[in-house]
């Protein structure tokens, strides 16, 4: 039976919501149905990043086939950091190759691939653009989690 481990920093809003993911709907198109060919090791942090080498390398310990992240940055550096064997997909990473996850988008290199978010280098532009179409805003707030590594490129 195959075996995917997911690791995040984040908890899913709703676990009936994380079955039905795109994730798992593309799993399912695959012909995996889970509990008989496919079972799932989630791991995630709980927004408490420094714990993410520990689960990757728990997932590691267990021996999945594949491991994908959710979450972005810290996510991705954990399971790099965990294994150089294990297949790796990350998702909604800003910036992969300047952090050093890959070493290009066209040829990513060893065993991680995955979706980047160029959000950050558009943040700017969008600041432009809400200023542009609410002119007189005298305040702009933005939300983020400044525990996460990917809010700092955000926040510049």
């Amino acid at each position: 039976m195959a075996v995917v481990g997911s690791l995040s920093g984040e908890p899913p809003l709703n676990l009936a919501d994380m079955l039905r993911s795109p994730f798992n709907q593309g799993i399912s198109e695959m012909g995996f149905v889970y509990g008989q060919n496919v079972m799932c090791e989630c791991r995630w942090a709980e927004f408490y990043y420094d714990r993410l080498p520990a689960l990757a390398a728990d997932l590691v310990s267990r021996k999945v086939d594949v491991i994908v992240t959710f979450g972005g940055t810290p996510s991705a550096l954990a399971a790099k950091s965990a294994t150089s064997t294990i297949p790796i997909v990350f998702t909604d990473v800003g910036d992969p190759v300047g952090i050093g996850l890959v070493a290009s988008l066209a040829r990513p290199g060893g065993n991680i691939t995955g979706f980047a978010n160029i959000s950050t280098e558009l943040m700017p532009k969008l600041l432009e653009l809400l200023c542009e179409l609410v002119p007189q805003a005298g305040v702009i707030a933005l939300l983020v989690n400044p525990n996460n590594p990917n809010s700092e490129g955000i926040i510049r």
